[in-house]
């Protein structure tokens, strides 16, 4: 690394060819306060400070902001590529960003630490080696030219620490000349520093055993006599115990010692090559004890990061495997990677060796070839010696590392063939590597995936980057801003150095400005981080890939991003979307979630995040065509409505399915398959947010076939889920879209459905409505079958209503139909309507018969949601025949299928016949509880009829709600 600033001497800024002037005193006094506290914020107030100590004008802050603009440019200057990230806007200031060796003061002051190293060492060879690198950094008093700033308090003791570090290690330097017998060539350079520090005692003991051991024992007496002289008149003290020593050997005669011999060569420096860790690195605290436990080190950080941690039995180091950090773009992976590598590089006292990969840059990427050199330069062998092969350079690396216990950080791989001929082979070294890719292929590696942040760690990093009062202010643009972001600390970073840049802006600005789809991923660019660029280095390399399959990858990105955004896939509906075969589907998917394009948060599903769905969105517009997006929409939306429809099948037993949809794809459909009316109920409650999308976008499509269906298909989610009125803001938005298109097959079932949505919410004239209507839709088109089933909704109306003539009439009505029809089951079903009017009848023998017939049936079939309706309305017949344990039982099974489908409507009803049964019974308290749990349920759901039942229930037992 170059040195870039300089501060021990003028102040001065070099761009690798020619230092550059710094114009401008107030620029020049502000780069140097940035640089005395560099890679740290420095807040406002101290650099008006800095600038105009105690007189800071009342322009101070416009002032201030025109320093660092010309500042700005000046950086630009010499470092154009990393102009933006240099000077950073952190609250409560601004921080300059030095990397390592590029600042002068802070290469001398590593020298000095090796020169104190060596002397303590006593490999005086080494002392004199670094003590010449260091010397030639020192062009004079830091500082020299920026007073009065440079004699403020704070900048004065940082001058004063690197003057004395200086004179330090000049004296270890005369101790190595001494040692090695140079005690002449001492001479002249120690006079010149004893005559310009009359009181320092180190220079003045040093040059008087040089003269003497030059064989100048009067002129080593004066030098003595003089420092007394000095110390006396102006400290009144005698020189110390060193410099006594010193004159005792002058006074005895002593001869000069023999010089040493030259120590041993040492091994060249261990090298640290880690990249700078910023100081705004949030969470990932599960994610860093994984990669600890993986590289050996368990435990808290800081805890045992030594050699001895890692060792096995005897001392011995067991093998550390790879450990694979991977997640899409953005999300993170080099700044865990960079801050754990900086926790724990104690524990690999033989260096840290770190390389940018560039998997995905589209200049290509660094090759084996290349890095092989440079580690092995690093590591101490000649660039001469190195083969021409790589194969024969791995082995070399691995030889090199094999008695070493090094730290290999590779960034960015594109594959496991990227890093394979960098890996140790075993030993006790240990490697980090970050990929967008799983790299499931690397032998015996550990991966540790990265999710996007969760919302109290986004938090936190905003609240780093931006202030912590500040986003406590505007906690809905906060929660807008983190939403935009979707948890991507890139997008977090860069949002949170755009607040800290403008300090005046709110945070509602810059939520506005990050709604999707209107410039969000413009805004989320500065400097050199660009989310759009990230996503694009992912997506370009799959697009542009050798294999066939990560082309179609590609282009399943784009369509899952334009056809279908903010909701996931299966293998299953990504086949119908992709008119493929379900294995292929499936392959295409695994391509994409590797590289970390989709997410996989369950097993067979797949979804975009928020901000790759709308890069994707913008990919499909810029390469495919409208012809091509709406026939792979068109395939989607055919694939819901038949998956939708068989579960509809599975959860109802229905007698009649509307009329299968013509197929949209080539390849035959491949559907979810159903275990049983439970299954088939969850799987609708889990895709309706998918379903509902599908019918909005048939109906822009102008599709009604398919909008109608998808409202019709809720019907077996509805039995358990109607108090949501999700089903009957489906049924709306469909007949709107039906009468549009003049569509009256939709519309007959559409009413025919509608009736069986009111009827549960016991909104009955409304119900009453819409039967009429659907039995003269389908009357006119001779469906016999749908008729039937009209009519024998029209009875379990009637039933709803108390009016028992009705009922009768109709559920057999019901009933011939479907023996007309030569529906078996449907004639059996329709018992439970005559169940029900003879119930209100008084019939009760002849209901209790009829409804065990169904039972019985639905028991065979098993179907569970029906069968609850059956058991629970056997209950209460049982209940008024006064067979009590008989009617309990099967309150009691009925219950529990409610209860395991997760039925809250059919629960609150299955407990309002069990409370009234208690109360039947004159068994009042248990009457009362079930009246009360009734209540809580149907006033958490809002269940507006059960709430005044419950309330009747509870005031016939004169007991206030």
């Amino acid at each position: 690394m170059v040195v870039k600033f300089g501060l021990l001497g003028t102040l001065v800024l070099h761009d690798g060819t020619e230092p550059r002037p710094v114009g401008g005193p107030k620029v020049r006094v502000l780069l140097a306060a940035l640089l005395l506290q560099a890679n740290r914020t420095v807040s406002r107030d101290a650099l008006k400070e800095a600038l105009w100590g105690d007189s800071v004008p009342a322009s101070a802050d416009a002032a201030l902001a025109n320093h660092l603009t010309r500042l700005r440019r000046l950086l630009a200057a010499v470092d154009p590529e990393g102009a933006e990230e240099r000077l950073r806007t952190l609250a409560p200031g601004y921080q300059l960003l030095v990397h390592q060796g590029e600042l002068d003061a802070d290469v001398f002051e590593a020298r000095v630490r090796a020169v104190r190293h060596a002397h303590r060492r006593e490999d005086w060879e080494e002392v004199r080696r670094e003590a010449a690198l260091a010397m030639p950094l020192w062009r004079g008093t830091p500082l020299a030219d920026l007073a009065p700033f440079a004699d403020s308090e704070g900048p004065a003791l940082r001058v004063h620490q690197l003057a004395e570090a200086r004179l330090q290690a000049l004296e270890w330097s005369f101790d190595a000349e001494l040692q090695l017998g140079r005690h002449q060539e001492a001479v002249a350079a120690l006079s010149t520093l004893a005559a310009e520090h009359p009181l320092r005692e180190g220079f003045h003991r040093r040059l008087m055993l040089a003269l003497h051991r030059s064989g100048r024992q009067a002129d080593a007496f004066a030098v003595y006599h003089r420092l007394r002289r000095s110390l006396v008149d102006e400290l009144g003290t005698e020189p110390g115990d060193a410099v006594q020593r010193a004159h005792q050997e002058l006074l005895t005669g002593e001869p000069a010692p023999r010089p040493s011999a030259p120590a041993a060569r040492t091994a060249p420096r261990a090298p640290f090559q880690l990249p700078y860790d910023g100081d705004a690195f949030t969470g990932r605290a599960a994610e860093t004890a994984a990669i600890r436990t993986a590289l050996g080190l368990a435990g808290p950080e800081g805890a045992g990061d030594t050699d001895d941690h890692a060792a096995g039995p005897a001392g011995a180091t067991p093998r550390t495997r790879p450990v694979v950090i991977s997640g899409m773009g953005g999300v993170g992976k080099t700044a865990l990677a960079v801050h754990v590598a900086h926790r724990v590089s104690e524990a690999f006292p033989d260096g840290a060796l770190y390389a940018d990969l560039r998997g995905y840059c589209v200049h290509g990427a660094r090759t084996a070839h290349e890095l092989l050199a440079r580690f092995l330069s690093d590591l101490g062998v000649h660039h001469d010696t190195l083969p021409d092969d790589t194969d024969d350079r791995a082995l070399l690396f691995r030889a090199a590392l094999a008695e070493r216990r090094v730290l290999l950080v590779l960034d960015n791989a594109r594959n496991a063939a990227h890093v394979a001929p960098l890996l140790p082979a075993g030993g006790p070294s240990a490697v980090l590597i970050t990929s967008r890719q799983l790299l499931a292929d690397l032998p015996g590696a550990v991966t540790v995936p990265l999710a996007p942040l969760p919302e109290p760690d986004q938090h936190a990093l905003l609240a780093a980057l931006a202030g912590a009062d500040r986003v406590r202010r505007e906690p809905e643009a906060l929660a807008d801003i983190m939403a935009a972001c979707g948890g991507l600390p890139l997008a977090l970073r860069i949002v949170g150095g755009r607040l800290a840049s403008r300090p005046s802006w709110p945070l509602a600005l810059l939520a506005k400005r990050l709604t999707p789809h209107q410039g969000r991923l413009e805004t989320l660019t500065m400097g050199t981080f660009d989310v759009r660029q990230t996503f694009a280095m992912s997506y370009v390399a799959m697009r542009d890939g050798d294999q066939p399959l990560e082309r179609e990858a590609a282009r399943a990105f784009r369509l899952f991003g334009r056809a279908w955004p903010g909701h996931g896939v299966t293998p299953q509906s990504a086949a119908a979307l992709l008119d493929v075969t379900e294995t292929r589907a499936a392959a295409v998917l695994d391509v994409l979630a590797d590289a970390h394009l989709v997410l996989n948060p369950e097993p067979d599903r797949y979804v975009l995040h928020d901000l790759l769905g709308e890069y994707a969105w913008g990919r499909g517009e810029e390469e495919d065509t409208e012809a091509d997006l709406t026939a792979a929409t068109l395939r989607l939306l055919s694939w819901y409505v038949t998956a939708l429809a068989t579960a509809s099948l599975v959860a109802t037993r229905e007698s009649q399915s509307p009329p299968p949809l013509a197929p949209e794809t080539g390849v035959p459909l491949s559907l979810p398959v159903f275990a049983d009316d439970d299954a088939a109920i969850r799987w609708t409650a889990g895709e309706l947010p998918a379903i509902r999308a599908a019918l909005t976008r048939a109906g822009e499509l102008g599709r009604s076939d398919m909008a109608w269906r998808l409202a019709v298909g809720l019907f077996g989610y509805a039995g358990t889920h109607w108090w949501t009125t999700e089903w009957d803001t489906c049924l709306g938005q469909a007949m709107d879209i039906a009468r549009a298109h003049d569509d009256t097959l939709g519309q007959a079932w559409l009413h025919r459905r509608m009736a069986v949505a009111h009827g549960m919410a016991f909104r009955n004239e409304a119900c009453l409505a819409h039967l009429r209507i659907a039995l003269d839709l389908f009357t006119a088109r001779g469906d016999v079958l749908a008729q039937a089933s009209i009519l024998g909704n029209m009875s379990s109306l009637y039933s709803q209503i108390e009016d028992a003539e009705q009922a009768l009439v109709y559920a057999e009505l019901s009933r011939d139909l479907y023996r007309e029809a030569g529906n078996a089951r449907g004639e059996a079903l329709v018992l439970i309507r005559i169940a029900d009017a003879r119930q209100l009848l008084g019939d009760l023998d002849q209901a209790a018969t009829a409804i065990r017939r169904v039972i019985e049936l639905l028991r065979t079939d098993g179907h569970r949601l029906f069968l609850a309706t059956g058991l629970t309305k056997y209950g209460d017949i049982l209940r008024a025949l006064g067979r009590r344990d008989e009617a309990f039982a099967a309150l009691t099974e009925a219950l529990a299928i409610r209860h395991r489908m997760e039925d809250v409507g059919g629960t609150a009803d299955c407990l309002a016949f069990t409370a009234r049964a208690h109360h039947h019974f004159g068994e009042g308290e248990a009457a009362r509880e079930t009246w009360r749990t009734c209540l809580e349920l149907a006033r958490t759901h809002n269940l507006t009829t059960r709430i005044e039942e419950c309330l009747k229930g509870l005031a016939a037992l004169s007991v206030p709600a």
